[in-house]
């Protein structure tokens, strides 16, 4: 199953642009859902939620103004202005209702790409977890510490790195070459170390783990409420 970097969507009037900009960031690993005007992005809105959306201002009906006045503050979703609009007066209007970047009409696809690669990267360093707390276990990725009860384990970087991308990705299961690469090791036997030591500092009983479990034939997976 292909592994997409984010979930986009793409709202905008003319059938070209639409296609244009879903078939680029298809082909930088983006999935794409379009809508031709803002009332058929409401309602995906409400059913999907998305990573990013780009957005047209000028379109039949609602423009993308009005879409942003109306439904910013029922989502957390990152905007993009990709408009025809060029005027310093219309991108400071739209980043006064909500956007978070404009791009004007016409561009590069790939300068788009760029664009929601930053904002998403932005995005993603604001929302990661880095102290997390399950049953009587508390891991604090910013000291550098994981208290299980009464015990307190320090974690070296090379754990805090693993740590980190499995607490982000709960119920995801990582092979170990992606764990070796992650972490710049070439050995599988060296991530069974590591996971290992992780156990002690995790689990309650490590030969029977409960939270950071093997998936036989794929790798490891952190299991937490």
């Amino acid at each position: 199953m292909n592994k997409y970097e984010a979930h986009i969507m793409v709202v905008d009037d003319d059938d070209g642009i639409r296609n244009l900009v879903k078939k680029y960031l298809n082909e930088n690993n983006f999935l794409v859902t379009t809508a031709n005007n803002a009332e058929d992005a409401e309602e995906k809105v409400k059913v999907i939620k998305f990573d990013l959306i780009v957005l047209d201002i000028m379109m039949p009906g609602e423009s993308g103004l009005d879409f942003i006045s109306k439904n910013k503050n029922k989502f957390n979703t990152p905007i993009i202005l990709l408009t025809a609009k060029g005027e310093a007066s219309e991108r400071v209007e739209g980043l006064e209702v909500g956007a978070d970047d404009y791009l004007p009409k016409p561009f590069e696809p790939k300068e788009l790409t760029l664009r929601i690669k930053n904002i998403l990267n932005k995005t993603k360093s604001k929302n990661i977890k880095r102290i997390i707390e399950f049953d009587n276990i508390k891991i604090n990725l910013n000291k550098f510490i994981i208290h299980k009860g009464s015990k307190e384990f320090k974690i070296n970087n090379t754990e805090k790195i693993i740590l980190e991308k499995m607490i982000n990705s709960p119920g995801e299961t990582f092979s170990r070459n992606y764990i070796g690469n992650l972490i710049s090791i070439d050995k599988e036997r060296s991530v069974d170390v590591i996971i290992t030591r992780l156990r002690k500092k995790i689990e309650l009983d490590p030969k029977n783990p409960k939270y950071l479990q093997t998936i036989r034939g794929t790798g490891y997976v952190l299991w937490i409420e």
